[in-house]
């Protein structure tokens, strides 16, 4: 029966890096079923879930100190759990759009969280506005919204967060 295992890994970018962990993983006989990478401030982060049997699972943590050194790379191997969320809730695909201001993300999430909407996802940017170089900032999430939720009310609220923090909002429902 195979196993699956969360692996992240941080460190300075450079070329190469996920041919060399990629391989590595491979020769260990594991599969990469998801995977996030990106460089943040020029460190190269990645968050991959592989799948494999015992003996490859047991293999790459056996050699978690020498990918690290290796590589490079701070690595953290972590098994993964069965998920105990429900599937009684409707993907959303929510964009935030805006002029940057600090605290944006916190108060999306705390707004999210405190109507136990589920961040499943979440990507942040920066950027210039092309002529006045007024510092912009977009929000990219996918959440989940528990069907007990009134979506009409959700978006409503919603709206008016991002209204009173002068940030654009389009919430759309996955299919």
């Amino acid at each position: 029966m195979n196993q699956s295992l969360v692996i992240t890994a941080i460190g300075a970018d450079r070329p190469g890096i996920v041919n060399e962990l990629t391989e590595i993983l491979l020769k260990a006989g594991l599969n990469i079923e998801d995977s996030r990478m990106s460089v943040l401030g020029g460190e190269f982060a990645v968050m991959l879930l592989v799948t494999g049997n015992d003996i490859s699972i047991n293999s790459v943590n056996q050699q978690k100190d020498s990918i690290s050194t290796s590589l490079n790379l701070s690595v953290l191997i972590k098994p993964t759990t069965s998920s105990n969320q429900s599937d009684d809730h409707t993907r959303y695909k929510i964009t935030v759009d805006g002029m940057d201001n600090p605290g944006i993300v916190h108060k999306l999430a705390r707004y999210l969280s405190q109507h136990s909407i589920n961040i499943v996802n979440m990507q942040t940017d920066s950027s210039h506005a092309p002529h006045t170089g007024t510092p912009m900032f977009t929000v990219n999430m996918m959440v989940d919204i528990p069907s007990g939720q009134v979506i009409e009310q959700v978006k409503n609220d919603f709206a008016a967060l991002c209204d009173e923090l002068n940030m654009d909002v389009e919430l759309k429902a996955v299919t």
